[in-house]
């Protein structure tokens, strides 16, 4: 059970504790439930609640810049158990703790802030993460429809620092984009459109981790506004 209960908002955030990441590796090391079961208060105390506790503090501090994300401490966490059903992997946890704060607040939604705890190093992301099919096409339409646009946005993250992740992309351009513009053919390439920044560790255990991550949706907001505005646009009609 939850250190707060539903009705009530979580506790100030004060940072994670040293157990957090301390935790995560030794669960990486004791990938068992007779194991889990017997350090679950460690879990909830060193990683959930505080995990929780951000959410609520970020999504207060979004919410006050007018940055359209929203967040609920319980439903924004990812739960630490995986899902093994069609994995090859038949770990039972997840060695890394994360949550995701989208406009409509349901963390599947596309255009997500994203954040991952994880004990060789730590993140924030922004974006449109591993798109649905359709979504994927409407993304990329966009683009390819306005290239004038996009190297704006990309011009726009870049003034703060940022760029693309190139992870995920294609080895050549997507069926139907043959003869888009040379200047977007690496965007159109691409299966995920993310950036992201590391946490340093220090940073984890204070409270200015909210602001760290704020600025972060800041300066991705052209990316998002970009993203958004192609999913509403050239989303046909029911």
């Amino acid at each position: 059970m939850s250190a707060f209960a539903e009705d009530f908002p979580p506790p100030p955030f004060r940072g994670f504790p040293p157990d957090a990441l301390v935790f995560l590796q030794d669960l990486s090391a004791n990938m068992n439930k007779a194991w889990f079961t017997e350090n679950k208060a460690r879990y909830e105390h060193a990683v959930r609640d505080p995990l929780q506790a951000f959410v609520g503090a970020l999504s207060e501090a979004l919410k006050d810049a007018g940055l359209p994300f929203r967040g609920d401490p319980k439903r924004s966490v990812f739960r630490i158990n995986r899902d093994v059903r069609f994995s090859k992997d038949k770990s039972p946890y997840k060695a890394h703790a994360s949550c995701a704060l989208t406009r409509s607040g349901d963390k599947m939604a596309p255009g997500v802030l994203y954040v991952h705890l994880h004990p060789l190093g730590s993140f924030a992301a922004s974006g449109f993460y591993s798109p649905e099919p359709d979504a994927l096409q409407l993304m990329r339409a966009a683009i390819a429809e306005d290239p004038k646009g996009w190297t704006t946005t990309l011009a726009a993250l870049s003034k703060t620092g940022l760029k693309l992740s190139h992870d995920d992309t294609l080895i050549r351009p997507p069926k139907g984009f043959d003869h888009a513009p040379p200047e977007v053919v690496d965007a159109l390439k691409l299966k995920s459109w993310v950036v992201r920044r590391p946490i340093p560790t220090k940073q984890l255990a204070s409270p200015a981790l909210v602001t760290s991550v704020l600025r972060l949706a800041r300066h991705a907001e052209p990316l998002l506004r970009f993203g958004w505005r192609a999913l509403e646009r050239h989303r046909p009609a029911i």
